[in-house]
Protein backbone atom coordinates (compact mmCIF):
# COMPACT_ATOMS: atom_id res chain seq x y z
CA UNK A 1 0.00 0.00 0.00
CA UNK A 2 2.99 2.72 0.96
CA UNK A 3 4.69 1.41 -2.39
CA UNK A 4 1.25 2.26 -4.41
CA UNK A 5 0.84 5.62 -2.54
CA UNK A 6 4.39 6.73 -3.58
CA UNK A 7 3.79 5.65 -6.87
CA UNK A 8 0.35 7.84 -7.20
CA UNK A 9 1.97 10.84 -5.46
CA UNK A 10 5.18 10.82 -8.50
CA UNK A 11 2.99 10.08 -10.72
CA UNK A 12 0.50 13.42 -10.01
CA UNK A 13 3.52 15.68 -9.08
CA UNK A 14 5.24 14.77 -12.25
CA UNK A 15 2.35 14.67 -14.55
CA UNK A 16 0.93 18.23 -13.56
CA UNK A 17 4.74 19.67 -14.81
CA UNK A 18 5.33 18.67 -18.21
CA UNK A 19 8.31 21.19 -18.58
CA UNK A 20 10.53 19.35 -15.49
CA UNK A 21 10.03 16.12 -17.39
CA UNK A 22 10.96 17.34 -20.64
CA UNK A 23 14.19 18.53 -18.55
CA UNK A 24 14.96 14.75 -17.79
CA UNK A 25 15.24 15.88 -13.97
CA UNK A 26 16.17 13.19 -11.44
CA UNK A 27 13.49 12.52 -9.39
CA UNK A 28 14.65 10.01 -7.04
CA UNK A 29 18.03 11.97 -6.66
CA UNK A 30 15.79 15.34 -6.13
CA UNK A 31 13.84 13.29 -3.45
CA UNK A 32 16.77 12.24 -1.28
CA UNK A 33 19.33 14.67 -1.89
CA UNK A 34 16.63 17.73 -1.85
CA UNK A 35 18.78 20.25 -4.23
CA UNK A 36 18.18 23.82 -4.05
CA UNK A 37 17.48 24.59 -7.53
CA UNK A 38 14.79 25.74 -9.24
CA UNK A 39 13.59 22.73 -11.11
CA UNK A 40 13.80 21.09 -8.32
CA UNK A 41 11.63 22.84 -5.97
CA UNK A 42 8.61 22.91 -8.72
CA UNK A 43 8.77 19.26 -8.10
CA UNK A 44 8.42 19.69 -4.14
CA UNK A 45 5.47 21.64 -5.10
CA UNK A 46 4.11 18.76 -7.34
CA UNK A 47 4.76 16.03 -4.85
CA UNK A 48 3.42 18.04 -1.52
CA UNK A 49 0.53 18.81 -4.43
CA UNK A 50 -0.08 14.40 -4.86
CA UNK A 51 0.30 13.97 -1.50
CA UNK A 52 -2.34 16.01 -0.66
CA UNK A 53 -4.69 14.83 -3.59
CA UNK A 54 -4.28 11.28 -2.23
CA UNK A 55 -4.57 12.07 1.55
CA UNK A 56 -7.68 13.92 0.46
CA UNK A 57 -8.93 10.67 -1.90
CA UNK A 58 -8.27 8.16 0.58
CA UNK A 59 -10.48 10.40 3.31
CA UNK A 60 -13.52 10.51 0.61
CA UNK A 61 -12.73 6.54 0.19
CA UNK A 62 -14.29 6.24 3.98
CA UNK A 63 -16.35 9.57 4.45
CA UNK A 64 -20.08 8.76 4.36
CA UNK A 65 -21.84 10.92 1.55
CA UNK A 66 -25.01 12.87 3.30
CA UNK A 67 -27.91 12.77 1.59
CA UNK A 68 -28.63 16.00 -0.52
CA UNK A 69 -31.45 17.45 1.39
CA UNK A 70 -34.55 19.54 -0.87
CA UNK A 71 -32.74 23.40 1.16
CA UNK A 72 -29.57 22.02 -0.87
CA UNK A 73 -30.84 21.28 -4.10
CA UNK A 74 -32.06 24.45 -4.81
CA UNK A 75 -28.82 26.11 -3.45
CA UNK A 76 -27.11 24.10 -5.41
CA UNK A 77 -29.57 24.75 -8.78
CA UNK A 78 -29.48 29.20 -7.96
CA UNK A 79 -25.50 28.53 -7.62
CA UNK A 80 -25.54 27.22 -11.09
CA UNK A 81 -27.58 29.84 -12.29
CA UNK A 82 -24.67 32.11 -13.18
CA UNK A 83 -24.23 32.44 -16.68
CA UNK A 84 -22.49 34.56 -19.10
CA UNK A 85 -24.34 37.59 -21.06
CA UNK A 86 -25.07 37.54 -24.47
CA UNK A 87 -22.54 39.55 -25.21
CA UNK A 88 -19.37 37.44 -23.68
CA UNK A 89 -18.57 39.49 -21.14
CA UNK A 90 -19.01 38.73 -17.32
CA UNK A 91 -20.83 36.03 -15.04
CA UNK A 92 -25.11 37.52 -14.08
CA UNK A 93 -27.49 36.00 -12.47
CA UNK A 94 -30.10 34.54 -13.82
CA UNK A 95 -33.83 35.87 -14.12
CA UNK A 96 -35.17 34.51 -11.30
CA UNK A 97 -32.84 35.55 -8.64
CA UNK A 98 -33.61 38.22 -6.33
CA UNK A 99 -37.29 39.08 -8.36
CA UNK A 100 -38.57 42.42 -6.79
CA UNK A 101 -41.55 41.95 -4.22
CA UNK A 102 -44.62 43.55 -4.77
CA UNK A 103 -44.36 45.19 -1.70
CA UNK A 104 -41.68 47.32 -3.29
CA UNK A 105 -43.59 48.78 -5.94
CA UNK A 106 -46.18 50.57 -2.73
CA UNK A 107 -45.43 54.13 -4.31
CA UNK A 108 -46.28 52.88 -8.10
CA UNK A 109 -49.20 54.64 -9.65
CA UNK A 110 -48.85 53.50 -13.30
CA UNK A 111 -52.55 51.69 -14.64
CA UNK A 112 -52.10 50.91 -18.31
CA UNK A 113 -54.30 51.34 -20.60
CA UNK A 114 -57.72 49.45 -20.99
CA UNK A 115 -57.15 47.43 -24.43
CA UNK A 116 -53.93 46.11 -25.86
CA UNK A 117 -53.71 47.67 -29.81
CA UNK A 118 -50.18 46.80 -30.25
CA UNK A 119 -47.88 44.05 -28.80
CA UNK A 120 -44.61 42.67 -29.64
CA UNK A 121 -42.29 39.95 -28.42
CA UNK A 122 -40.57 38.60 -31.63
CA UNK A 123 -42.43 35.34 -30.94
CA UNK A 124 -43.19 35.38 -34.90
CA UNK A 125 -39.85 36.21 -35.67
CA UNK A 126 -37.09 33.03 -36.47
CA UNK A 127 -33.50 33.83 -34.25
CA UNK A 128 -30.85 35.36 -35.93
CA UNK A 129 -33.52 37.31 -38.58
CA UNK A 130 -34.20 41.37 -38.39
CA UNK A 131 -37.89 41.35 -37.04
CA UNK A 132 -40.38 41.23 -39.48
CA UNK A 133 -42.55 44.36 -38.35
CA UNK A 134 -39.69 46.56 -37.97
CA UNK A 135 -37.74 48.66 -40.20
CA UNK A 136 -33.53 49.81 -39.61
CA UNK A 137 -30.59 51.92 -40.95
CA UNK A 138 -28.33 49.73 -39.14
CA UNK A 139 -28.60 46.24 -37.38
CA UNK A 140 -30.65 44.09 -35.15
CA UNK A 141 -31.52 40.57 -34.28
CA UNK A 142 -34.16 38.13 -33.06
CA UNK A 143 -32.51 36.55 -30.08
CA UNK A 144 -32.96 34.17 -26.93
CA UNK A 145 -30.70 34.89 -23.77
CA UNK A 146 -30.37 32.33 -21.21
CA UNK A 147 -30.51 35.39 -18.73
CA UNK A 148 -34.64 35.81 -19.60
CA UNK A 149 -36.67 33.92 -20.91
CA UNK A 150 -38.81 34.31 -24.80
CA UNK A 151 -37.20 36.52 -27.58
CA UNK A 152 -35.44 39.54 -27.79
CA UNK A 153 -34.30 42.04 -30.49
CA UNK A 154 -30.41 42.83 -29.73
CA UNK A 155 -29.14 45.98 -31.21
CA UNK A 156 -25.70 47.56 -30.82
CA UNK A 157 -24.97 50.06 -33.08
CA UNK A 158 -25.21 53.80 -33.78
CA UNK A 159 -27.96 53.57 -36.10
CA UNK A 160 -31.95 53.08 -34.82
CA UNK A 161 -34.54 50.26 -35.41
CA UNK A 162 -37.93 51.71 -35.53
CA UNK A 163 -41.46 50.45 -35.86
CA UNK A 164 -42.60 49.61 -39.75
CA UNK A 165 -45.99 50.72 -39.93
CA UNK A 166 -47.08 53.78 -38.04
CA UNK A 167 -48.77 53.82 -34.79
CA UNK A 168 -52.33 55.17 -34.58
CA UNK A 169 -52.39 56.78 -30.71
CA UNK A 170 -55.09 58.38 -29.34
CA UNK A 171 -54.80 61.26 -26.66
CA UNK A 172 -54.52 59.18 -23.64
CA UNK A 173 -52.08 55.41 -24.31
CA UNK A 174 -49.73 53.95 -22.42
CA UNK A 175 -46.33 52.15 -23.63
CA UNK A 176 -44.71 49.29 -21.44
CA UNK A 177 -41.60 46.83 -22.97
CA UNK A 178 -38.86 45.10 -21.23
CA UNK A 179 -34.77 46.02 -22.17
CA UNK A 180 -31.69 44.81 -20.58
CA UNK A 181 -29.04 46.89 -21.09
CA UNK A 182 -25.48 45.45 -22.93
CA UNK A 183 -22.54 45.89 -23.69
CA UNK A 184 -21.54 47.45 -27.38
CA UNK A 185 -18.61 47.53 -29.77
CA UNK A 186 -17.50 50.52 -28.56
CA UNK A 187 -17.75 50.10 -25.00
CA UNK A 188 -14.76 48.31 -24.26
CA UNK A 189 -16.92 45.32 -23.01
CA UNK A 190 -18.62 48.03 -20.28
CA UNK A 191 -22.43 49.13 -20.74
CA UNK A 192 -23.01 50.93 -23.76
CA UNK A 193 -26.07 52.73 -22.86
CA UNK A 194 -29.49 53.36 -25.39
CA UNK A 195 -31.97 55.37 -26.12
CA UNK A 196 -35.89 55.18 -26.97
CA UNK A 197 -37.72 58.16 -28.72
CA UNK A 198 -41.75 58.15 -29.16
CA UNK A 199 -41.75 60.37 -31.82
CA UNK A 200 -43.82 61.36 -34.63
CA UNK A 201 -42.70 60.61 -38.20
CA UNK A 202 -41.63 63.09 -41.00
CA UNK A 203 -40.09 60.43 -43.88
CA UNK A 204 -43.32 57.44 -43.10
CA UNK A 205 -41.59 54.75 -45.26
CA UNK A 206 -38.07 55.61 -43.88
CA UNK A 207 -35.21 57.00 -41.85
CA UNK A 208 -35.39 60.29 -40.14
CA UNK A 209 -32.23 60.94 -39.77
CA UNK A 210 -30.34 64.03 -37.55
CA UNK A 211 -30.26 64.72 -33.67
CA UNK A 212 -33.53 65.93 -33.74
CA UNK A 213 -35.45 63.42 -36.48
CA UNK A 214 -39.03 63.88 -37.67
CA UNK A 215 -41.56 66.27 -36.64
CA UNK A 216 -41.04 65.94 -33.13
CA UNK A 217 -41.11 63.53 -29.91
CA UNK A 218 -39.89 62.75 -26.74
CA UNK A 219 -36.57 60.36 -25.45
CA UNK A 220 -35.76 58.54 -22.69
CA UNK A 221 -31.92 57.84 -22.82
CA UNK A 222 -29.73 55.68 -20.37
CA UNK A 223 -25.80 57.16 -20.57
CA UNK A 224 -23.01 54.50 -21.07
CA UNK A 225 -22.60 54.73 -17.16
CA UNK A 226 -26.28 54.32 -16.20
CA UNK A 227 -27.85 57.59 -15.78
CA UNK A 228 -31.60 58.00 -16.90
CA UNK A 229 -32.01 61.07 -18.95
CA UNK A 230 -35.24 62.59 -21.10
CA UNK A 231 -36.21 65.23 -23.18
CA UNK A 232 -38.32 66.71 -26.00
CA UNK A 233 -37.60 68.53 -29.23
CA UNK A 234 -40.23 70.82 -31.04
CA UNK A 235 -40.36 72.27 -34.30
CA UNK A 236 -42.07 75.53 -34.82
CA UNK A 237 -41.33 79.19 -33.51
CA UNK A 238 -43.68 78.51 -30.91
CA UNK A 239 -43.55 74.91 -30.23
CA UNK A 240 -39.63 74.96 -30.11
CA UNK A 241 -39.52 77.19 -27.14
CA UNK A 242 -41.42 74.50 -24.94
CA UNK A 243 -39.09 71.76 -24.83
CA UNK A 244 -38.10 70.20 -22.09
CA UNK A 245 -35.69 67.65 -20.41
CA UNK A 246 -34.01 66.79 -17.53
CA UNK A 247 -31.96 63.32 -15.55
CA UNK A 248 -33.09 61.50 -12.36
CA UNK A 249 -29.57 61.45 -10.21
CA UNK A 250 -28.83 58.81 -7.97
CA UNK A 251 -27.02 55.88 -7.73
CA UNK A 252 -30.59 53.88 -7.40
CA UNK A 253 -31.71 55.04 -10.33
CA UNK A 254 -28.65 53.84 -12.77
CA UNK A 255 -29.52 51.18 -14.90
CA UNK A 256 -26.72 48.02 -14.69
CA UNK A 257 -25.54 45.77 -17.86
CA UNK A 258 -27.12 42.67 -18.50
CA UNK A 259 -30.41 43.44 -15.77
CA UNK A 260 -33.82 43.66 -17.11
CA UNK A 261 -35.72 46.52 -16.31
CA UNK A 262 -39.50 47.34 -16.93
CA UNK A 263 -39.93 50.71 -18.57
CA UNK A 264 -43.73 52.70 -18.61
CA UNK A 265 -45.01 55.57 -20.47
CA UNK A 266 -47.87 57.16 -19.30
CA UNK A 267 -49.65 59.64 -21.87
CA UNK A 268 -52.14 61.64 -21.23
CA UNK A 269 -52.74 64.56 -23.92
CA UNK A 270 -49.71 66.75 -23.13
CA UNK A 271 -48.45 64.83 -19.82
CA UNK A 272 -46.01 62.26 -20.11
CA UNK A 273 -44.88 59.82 -17.03
CA UNK A 274 -41.93 57.43 -16.87
CA UNK A 275 -41.41 54.52 -14.65
CA UNK A 276 -38.49 52.40 -14.35
CA UNK A 277 -39.85 49.49 -12.67
CA UNK A 278 -41.13 50.53 -9.25
CA UNK A 279 -39.77 54.35 -9.44
CA UNK A 280 -41.41 56.92 -11.37
CA UNK A 281 -38.29 58.80 -12.77
CA UNK A 282 -39.72 61.51 -14.83
CA UNK A 283 -43.24 63.76 -14.81
CA UNK A 284 -43.74 66.62 -17.10
CA UNK A 285 -47.38 68.31 -17.77
CA UNK A 286 -46.65 69.61 -21.18
CA UNK A 287 -44.11 67.25 -22.61
CA UNK A 288 -46.75 67.25 -26.21
CA UNK A 289 -47.92 71.07 -25.94
CA UNK A 290 -51.29 70.95 -27.94
CA UNK A 291 -50.72 71.53 -31.57
CA UNK A 292 -47.19 70.97 -31.15
CA UNK A 293 -46.36 67.05 -31.75
CA UNK A 294 -48.94 63.88 -32.03
CA UNK A 295 -46.47 60.59 -31.66
CA UNK A 296 -46.94 57.53 -34.19
CA UNK A 297 -43.57 55.59 -34.49
CA UNK A 298 -41.37 53.91 -31.64
CA UNK A 299 -37.56 54.04 -31.99
CA UNK A 300 -34.62 52.53 -30.31
CA UNK A 301 -31.08 53.69 -31.34
CA UNK A 302 -27.72 55.15 -30.42
CA UNK A 303 -25.87 52.20 -28.01
CA UNK A 304 -26.82 48.51 -27.19
CA UNK A 305 -29.40 46.75 -25.55
CA UNK A 306 -32.15 43.77 -25.86
CA UNK A 307 -35.74 44.81 -25.88
CA UNK A 308 -39.09 42.67 -25.44
CA UNK A 309 -42.86 42.58 -24.26
CA UNK A 310 -43.20 45.88 -26.31
CA UNK A 311 -46.59 46.50 -25.27
CA UNK A 312 -49.17 49.67 -26.34
CA UNK A 313 -53.08 49.90 -24.36
CA UNK A 314 -55.14 52.80 -25.05
CA UNK A 315 -58.04 54.33 -22.83
CA UNK A 316 -58.14 55.12 -19.38
CA UNK A 317 -59.86 52.14 -17.79
CA UNK A 318 -62.87 53.01 -15.85
CA UNK A 319 -62.37 50.39 -13.22
CA UNK A 320 -65.79 51.39 -10.91
CA UNK A 321 -68.21 52.44 -13.36
CA UNK A 322 -67.09 48.52 -15.38
CA UNK A 323 -67.37 46.48 -12.44
CA UNK A 324 -69.94 48.33 -9.70
CA UNK A 325 -72.53 49.21 -12.60
CA UNK A 326 -71.75 47.08 -15.56
CA UNK A 327 -70.84 43.90 -13.23
CA UNK A 328 -68.00 42.69 -15.46
CA UNK A 329 -64.25 44.42 -15.14
CA UNK A 330 -61.86 43.17 -18.09
CA UNK A 331 -58.11 43.97 -16.89
CA UNK A 332 -54.71 43.59 -18.91
CA UNK A 333 -53.00 45.36 -15.99
CA UNK A 334 -52.09 42.02 -14.00
CA UNK A 335 -49.06 40.98 -14.85
CA UNK A 336 -47.36 37.08 -15.26
CA UNK A 337 -44.46 35.46 -16.59
CA UNK A 338 -44.51 33.38 -19.45
CA UNK A 339 -46.28 29.85 -17.65
CA UNK A 340 -46.22 31.40 -14.05
CA UNK A 341 -48.57 32.19 -11.63
CA UNK A 342 -46.63 34.57 -9.69
CA UNK A 343 -48.24 37.99 -9.56
CA UNK A 344 -45.39 40.50 -11.22
CA UNK A 345 -44.80 43.85 -9.20
CA UNK A 346 -45.37 45.96 -12.18
CA UNK A 347 -49.11 44.77 -11.30
CA UNK A 348 -49.38 47.01 -8.35
CA UNK A 349 -50.95 50.06 -9.81
CA UNK A 350 -54.06 48.11 -11.36
CA UNK A 351 -54.58 45.40 -8.11
CA UNK A 352 -54.58 49.04 -5.98
CA UNK A 353 -56.81 50.41 -7.81
CA UNK A 354 -59.37 47.72 -7.33
CA UNK A 355 -58.77 46.76 -4.16
CA UNK A 356 -59.63 50.49 -3.27
CA UNK A 357 -63.07 49.75 -4.84
CA UNK A 358 -63.90 46.42 -3.19
CA UNK A 359 -62.94 47.70 0.38
CA UNK A 360 -65.11 50.65 -0.21
CA UNK A 361 -68.32 48.45 -1.16
CA UNK A 362 -67.06 45.24 1.41
CA UNK A 363 -70.80 43.64 0.85
CA UNK A 364 -70.44 42.60 -2.56
CA UNK A 365 -68.46 39.23 -3.41
CA UNK A 366 -66.56 39.06 -6.89
CA UNK A 367 -65.15 36.47 -9.05
CA UNK A 368 -61.97 36.50 -10.83
CA UNK A 369 -61.20 34.66 -13.39
CA UNK A 370 -58.21 34.04 -15.27
CA UNK A 371 -57.55 33.49 -19.30
CA UNK A 372 -54.73 32.38 -21.22
CA UNK A 373 -53.60 31.99 -24.85
CA UNK A 374 -53.65 28.83 -26.77
CA UNK A 375 -50.05 28.38 -26.44
CA UNK A 376 -49.01 25.18 -24.95
CA UNK A 377 -51.57 21.83 -23.54
CA UNK A 378 -54.84 22.89 -23.18
CA UNK A 379 -55.21 21.13 -20.02
CA UNK A 380 -51.83 23.03 -18.61
CA UNK A 381 -53.72 26.53 -19.85
CA UNK A 382 -56.76 25.52 -17.97
CA UNK A 383 -54.64 24.76 -14.32
CA UNK A 384 -52.48 27.89 -14.96
CA UNK A 385 -55.09 29.96 -15.40
CA UNK A 386 -57.08 28.62 -12.26
CA UNK A 387 -53.35 28.86 -10.12
CA UNK A 388 -52.96 32.76 -11.97
CA UNK A 389 -57.00 33.80 -10.75
CA UNK A 390 -55.92 32.56 -7.20
CA UNK A 391 -52.62 34.21 -6.73
CA UNK A 392 -54.81 37.41 -7.68
CA UNK A 393 -56.95 36.75 -4.64
CA UNK A 394 -53.90 36.01 -2.40
CA UNK A 395 -52.11 39.18 -3.52
CA UNK A 396 -55.87 41.33 -3.25
CA UNK A 397 -55.86 39.93 0.11
CA UNK A 398 -52.08 39.89 1.71
CA UNK A 399 -51.04 42.90 0.19
CA UNK A 400 -54.08 45.10 -0.17
CA UNK A 401 -56.63 43.77 3.09
CA UNK A 402 -59.73 42.85 0.82
CA UNK A 403 -61.55 40.12 2.88
CA UNK A 404 -60.46 36.93 1.07
CA UNK A 405 -63.93 35.18 1.78
CA UNK A 406 -65.42 37.73 -0.75
CA UNK A 407 -63.47 36.56 -3.48
CA UNK A 408 -63.87 33.46 -5.72
CA UNK A 409 -61.65 32.66 -7.71
CA UNK A 410 -62.05 30.29 -11.20
CA UNK A 411 -59.92 29.89 -14.76
CA UNK A 412 -61.00 29.40 -18.19
CA UNK A 413 -57.58 28.51 -19.92
CA UNK A 414 -58.35 29.02 -23.57
CA UNK A 415 -61.81 28.15 -23.77
CA UNK A 416 -63.34 31.93 -24.01
CA UNK A 417 -60.95 33.70 -26.46
CA UNK A 418 -62.24 37.43 -27.32
CA UNK A 419 -59.88 37.43 -30.43
CA UNK A 420 -58.40 34.87 -33.02
CA UNK A 421 -54.38 33.20 -31.15
CA UNK A 422 -53.00 34.19 -34.52
CA UNK A 423 -50.80 37.19 -33.62
CA UNK A 424 -48.88 38.55 -30.81
CA UNK A 425 -51.50 41.59 -30.25
CA UNK A 426 -54.59 38.97 -30.37
CA UNK A 427 -52.69 36.69 -27.72
CA UNK A 428 -51.61 39.55 -25.65
CA UNK A 429 -55.89 40.02 -25.47
CA UNK A 430 -57.00 36.47 -24.91
CA UNK A 431 -54.32 36.77 -21.89
CA UNK A 432 -56.40 38.77 -19.47
CA UNK A 433 -58.20 38.72 -16.12
CA UNK A 434 -61.90 39.01 -15.43
CA UNK A 435 -63.53 40.33 -11.82
CA UNK A 436 -67.29 39.52 -11.94
CA UNK A 437 -69.41 40.75 -9.78
CA UNK A 438 -71.43 38.40 -7.97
Amino acid sequence: MRKMILFITLFLGLASLPNVLNAQIDVDGKIKNQTNNRANRKVDQGISKGLDNVENGIKGMFKKKKPQTDQSKEQAKADSTKVKNQSGNKDVKSAADAAPSLAAYSKFDFIPGEKVVYYEDFSQDAIGDFPALWNTNGSAEVVTTNLFPGQWMKFACREAIWTDALLKLPDNYTIEYDVIPISGPESNNGMAGWTMRLMQARNVKAWDSGSTPGQGGYWFEVAYYGRPNYGTWLYGAECEQLKTGGVKEGDGFKEKMNQKYHIAIWVQKTRVRLYQNEDKLFDSPKAFPTGCVKPDRLRFEDGAAMISNIRIAVGAPDTRNKLMTEGKLVTYGIYFDVNKDVVKPESYGTLKEIATILNEVPDVKVKIVGHTDSDGDDAKNMDLSKRRSASVRAELAKSFGVNGDRLLTDGMGESQPVAPNDTPVNKALNRRVEFIKL
